[in-house]
């Protein structure tokens, strides 16, 4: 159900993301060590949703890896110890019912063709979580970008942060956490910052109503 071949996603990243690989990891690893690693326990089984280059599977720490996108690139991106799942994540899943502790993403859902993708995709991810388990996304609020949102030839769907709560709501998702504000928007083209401000600003929440354009939305099943 993309609406990109994995031929045209494999190009479209490389250039956009090619330049600033060792960059983005290191962005990753400040995001994991000073905030998301908090909701995710040693012994959890963990899917990278629409995981691009592994930057978070790769650095999460965790007891079982998975990775879902469609570029032909993941597989030789994710290390050796992440199962990496290159299929349409609209498609069935191929884990068991109640086989992960959390699916994670982070800037996908608006990738997505259409509507009926991501409902197909949301339950999946409900499928495969066991009671209690997490889904976390992260992703750019069109609320906040009514026009940057579309600079990106590959953005499908606009959503906001309630817009996705409702869904995960009528999906049987609990919300356990909704900041409509959180991260800046994009690493693409802007300026590499110095990673200390990233580690402050994760610190200093009253920033992130100014700074932030992107929502984090966390969910139980």
């Amino acid at each position: 159900m993309s609406a990109n071949t994995p031929q045209e996603l494999q190009r479209l990243y490389a250039e956009r993301f090619g330049p600033m690989t060792e960059y983005r990891k290191a962005v990753w690893q400040v995001l994991i060590q000073n905030y998301f690693q908090r909701f995710i326990l040693d012994g959890a089984a963990v899917l990278d949703l629409g995981c691009g280059y592994g930057e978070f599977i790769n650095q999460i720490r965790c007891r079982k890896k998975y990775a879902m996108d469609l570029n032909p690139d993941a597989p030789q991106r994710v290390n050796p110890d992440v199962q990496c799942l290159l299929q349409d994540c609209a498609a069935h899943w191929p884990l068991p019912d109640h086989s992960l502790d959390t699916v994670f993403t982070s800037n996908f859902f608006e990738h997505l063709p259409n509507k009926p993708a991501l409902e197909a995709t949301v339950g999946e991810a409900h499928r495969c979580l066991k009671p209690g388990g997490r889904l976390i996304a992260l992703g750019p609020n069109i609320r906040y970008l009514p026009g940057a949102y579309w600079d990106f030839w590959d953005h499908h769907l606009a959503l906001t942060d309630q817009s996705l709560v409702e869904l995960l709501t009528s999906r049987n998702f609990k919300i356990e956490l909704c900041v409509p504000r959180f991260l800046p928007y994009s690493m693409a083209g802007g300026p590499q910052y110095p990673l200390w401000c990233l580690k402050l600003y994760l610190k200093l929440p009253g920033l992130w109503p100014v700074r932030g354009k992107q929502f984090l939305v966390v969910a139980t099943k």
